[in-house]
């Protein structure tokens, strides 16, 4: 796909039209590349269950894949734990990182369909940075988005979605966030 006949993506438009001129004026930037902006998101799903049941790994990184539309990696143990009969290099999870349109498909269809799909929400919690300015949310199950088909679904899986955003501080990525319409409660 050449330069000119690809589409940008609805919530990058947002983030140049509205959200990014809106930071310059509010933290008084004198450099347009000093306004905060997303780098990546990090889709992760950790899966303990996978020591007794691999196959629930293959499961999780379809559906992963589907929800991102992208194929997820498998993450291995670093180090072993008895107590879990969990040995060094075995398969535990799987993660997506996404970047550029992907990603800002991926914030669109989290902000707009699957966040009011989750049940008694009330909104995301304003607390969830790191310091650093990125942002992690955690999700209790997987069929919160509209790509999984619950028929399909043999067992519900958590997941957790970070955030990276270039921001310096925590009040400068939740202006951020919150100008794309993160639905924050506090």
């Amino acid at each position: 796909m050449t330069e000119a006949t690809r589409q940008t993506p609805r919530m990058q438009e947002i983030y140049k039209k509205t959200v990014h001129p809106k930071l310059m004026e509010r933290f008084g930037y004198k450099n347009t590349m000093q306004a905060p902006r997303i780098e990546k998101i990090v889709v992760n799903m950790g899966l303990g269950e996978a020591v007794a049941n691999p196959k629930i790994l293959d499961s999780a990184v379809i559906e992963l894949g589907t929800i991102t539309g992208q194929k997820a990696v498998t993450t291995r143990a670093k180090k072993s734990i008895a107590g879990f009969k969990l040995r060094e290099g075995m398969p535990i999870g799987c993660r997506v990182t996404l970047r550029r349109d992907r990603m800002w498909e991926f914030l669109d269809r989290l902000i707009t369909l699957s966040l009011p799909r989750v049940r008694d929400f009330r909104g995301v919690s304003g607390k969830a940075f790191d310091g650093a300015g990125n942002y992690t949310l955690g999700l209790k199950e997987q069929i919160v988005f509209p790509e999984i088909e619950f028929d399909k679904v043999d067992k519900v899986k958590g997941l957790n979605i970070t955030v990276v955003t270039s921001a310096r501080t925590n009040e400068e990525a939740k202006e951020l966030l919150a100008g794309l319409g993160m639905p924050f409660r506090n």
